[in-house]
């Protein structure tokens, strides 16, 4: 497939992701408590946590293609997710890979001037390019105290993004979607805390800036919105990824 009818099956794939996302977010709030992103994560309500949103933020890659050829039609190769890598020196958090985002401020009207104000602090991403297609039910973080809003968006417009503050972020990245469902990019962290043993979904990304690890709160929010998008591909859900400098 070349020429006119390779760009055309392209638009038509990005068309495809969009047009999901918009569904999703347009449902998200009225299905049933059993099937919302935040009852498959299964995090217990905390009515005291701090408000905080991310923002979710979908485009196309422009000269980085995933190698993958995803099952899911919506998925091209180059449909791509903004992430950061967290500072290795901040006291929270260090070094983890994260959706840009924050608590919620005063002066904010909501979680979705929340999470374009920290995405455009933290990555430099314009807001003006992006499209806010909606936000998702509350998630509750109760490691950290916290309810937070997945808000998704499509980036109609992209603009060059860098790491603002690099005593809060290492790395700012674009990570192919296709690269993320890859069944050989998966796999699951496992701590043991106490008598308990935590295991959580993990995926390992490859980028210009060196290689990432997914894991924790951000690597299960991917979990959960590709399985509620259809766009999940088995995986071996028994392999492990090692967590890198992660304190006892």
């Amino acid at each position: 497939m070349t020429g006119d009818s390779g760009e055309a099956a392209a638009s038509a794939d990005h068309h495809r992701a969009r047009r999901q996302l918009l569904d999703l977010v347009s449902s998200d709030p009225t299905v049933g408590p059993r099937d919302s992103l935040a009852a498959l994560l299964g995090f217990p309500d905390d009515p005291d946590a701090r408000r905080a949103a991310v923002l979710i933020l979908f485009g196309v890659l422009d000269d980085a293609p995933s190698a993958h050829r995803a099952s899911a039609a919506a998925v091209s190769r180059d449909l791509d997710v903004l992430l950061l890598a967290r500072a290795t020196t901040l006291r929270s958090h260090a070094g983890q890979v994260a959706f840009p985002g924050g608590r919620l401020e005063p002066d904010d009207s909501g979680p979705v001037a929340a999470a374009l104000r920290e995405a455009q602090e933290e990555t430099g991403v314009n807001p003006d390019g992006v499209d806010v297609l909606g936000t998702l039910a509350e998630v509750p973080l109760p490691y950290s105290s916290h309810r937070v809003t997945p808000v998704l968006a499509w980036w109609r417009e992209p603009s060059p993004v860098r790491a603002v503050d690099v005593g809060e972020s290492a790395a700012v990245f674009r990570a192919p979607v296709a690269d993320l469902l890859d069944p050989a990019n998966r796999g699951c962290t496992v701590i043991d805390r106490g008598p308990r043993t935590h295991r959580a979904p993990a995926f390992q990304v490859r980028t210009a800036t060196g290689e990432h690890l997914v894991w924790g709160f951000t690597a299960m929010l991917l979990d959960g919105l590709f399985d509620r998008l259809g766009w999940t591909e088995p995986w071996d859900q028994m392999r492990e990824l090692a967590i890198p400098n992660l304190l006892p």
